[in-house]
């Protein structure tokens, strides 16, 4: 690996560290470590941390009273795929949590890094959320056997291998090009991964049932558009200051690590979902991912991945209503909010 193509992990302690706000970068900067709000040179952070300082709730707050009662009720297929998309969900933000100050640590933007931090807190408080949720529902031993079914069932395995082999190859080898496959993993894992799981959970509530745990992912959800959100930035800065790294051949790359995304998505859907699930197909399924797809692809500035999925679904409008954490409509897209609202604030509208 040639010399200047190593990230080099940023000192804690740093003096005579650059303090010229234009001077700063993403990546491979000199930076003093201080976190200086008056000066930042990326300006979207500014609304970002206080999106995401205000976006603060605790998982123990959400009665799961009524899903005490309706766990044990829901049918075979239901129960099946609640059980596997939470221990899947559990894996996802653990594996957050740990990587993300991984990558932080080689991030030289200090305004940047306070953002991580806090979507590192959020990830922490998301796994709490699951085991919550399964500590309330589930019995003791049943809930192990939840907890645990993404290192047990072969096709979960296989498909958090695909996120968890690119953290793994950044943390072997520190080159820039393994920080942009990390950083698109990440805008995956926010922007795809999660996504047939919320749906699911968002079928649960149209049918009244679970209605704890759809709150408790509506929360969820809302924190992760906003992750989506900081990972596109992320990348667009990384775009603008490092063009070597967006050349038609990697671009193209990174394309194809979504498509990997979305067709694992789809796959994941119909094995964990099927056509089982009242209110839910695989037709269904397929069609919302590919237009998530398309719609990470487009935003990024690249082609769309599939032919004739550039609006959502008809069939899933009830998809962005469930995922409204009663209210808190954003669009972190075009990085426009119209509402900032602290969870204790918020009420159960389902």
């Amino acid at each position: 690996m040639k010399e200047n193509n190593v990230l080099k992990k940023r000192p804690l302690f740093n003096p005579d560290g650059n303090v010229d706000t234009a001077a700063r970068r993403v990546i491979g900067g000199d930076t003093t470590n201080l976190n200086d709000f008056n000066n930042i040179k990326y300006g979207w952070t500014s609304k970002w941390y206080r999106q995401g300082m205000n976006n603060f709730w605790v998982p123990e707050e959400v009665n799961l009273g009524a899903d005490v009662k309706d766990y044990p009720l829901l049918a075979k297929a239901e129960r099946r795929a609640y059980d596997k998309i939470l221990s899947f969900l559990i894996f996802l933000d653990s594996i957050q949590t740990a990587n993300l100050p991984n990558v932080s640590a080689y991030v030289t933007a200090n305004e940047i890094n306070l953002c991580l931090a806090i979507q590192t807190y959020q990830e922490a408080v998301h796994s709490q959320s699951y085991s919550y949720m399964l500590d309330t529902i589930c019995e003791p031993q049943e809930r192990d056997g939840v907890l645990y079914q993404w290192k047990n069932d072969a096709q979960l395995l296989a498909r958090n291998t695909f996120i968890g082999d690119c953290y793994n190859k950044f943390q072997n080898e520190r080159s820039i090009e393994n920080f942009m496959e990390v950083a698109v993993a990440n805008y995956i894992l926010e922007g795809v991964y999660f996504y047939s799981g919320f749906m699911f959970f968002y079928n649960l509530g149209r049918n009244n049932r679970m209605p704890g745990s759809v709150q408790i992912i509506r929360y969820i959800n809302r924190d992760e558009n906003t992750h989506l959100w900081l990972f596109r930035n992320i990348i667009s800065e990384l775009q603008k200051e490092t063009p070597e790294q967006f050349t038609a051949e990697k671009v193209e790359r990174y394309r194809a690590m979504i498509r990997e995304g979305c067709e694992q998505e789809i796959a994941w859907g119909h094995y964990a979902i099927g056509d089982g699930v009242q209110g839910l197909t695989k037709n269904m399924i397929a069609d919302y991912v590919r237009y998530l797809g398309n719609l990470r692809c487009t935003d990024l500035g690249c082609e769309k991945l599939y032919d004739g999925y550039d609006s959502e679904p008809e069939a899933l409008r009830w998809v962005s209503q469930y995922s409204d954490a009663n209210g808190i409509k954003t669009d972190f897209f075009e990085a426009r909010n119209s509402a900032y609202a602290k969870s204790g604030a918020l009420t159960d509208d389902l």
